[in-house]
């Protein structure tokens, strides 16, 4: 990821991936298997202009475990990993830590 820098208010971020198997053992096929809307924020943009020209932070940092929609972001191969760009504002929240 050190060679790729999101811009404004986009984030990138690293799909939790989902269970394959069950409570009771049985193994689901990958086609089967929902994505994840939860996800870890690799990198954060810098920010993004309010209506007087100033910036404005990001809330979300690296490392911050998080919600998004279904269909938010666009997904991008970036090397050889698979990663999720979306803006601050797709993401429902930060989950605390546990």
């Amino acid at each position: 990821m050190s060679n790729f820098r999101p811009l404004h208010d986009r984030v990138v971020l690293r799909r939790i991936t989902a269970a394959e198997k069950t409570a009771g053992g049985i193994i689901i096929p990958d086609t089967a298997q929902e994505k994840p809307a939860e996800a870890v924020v690799v990198a954060v943009g810098p920010g993004t202009r309010d209506e007087h020209g100033q910036y404005v932070a990001l809330e979300v940092r690296e490392g911050d475990h998080v919600l998004f929609g279904r269909w938010s972001g666009t997904e991008v191969r970036i090397g050889e990993e698979d990663f999720l760009i979306a803006k601050e504002s797709d993401l429902f929240g930060v989950i605390a830590e546990r």
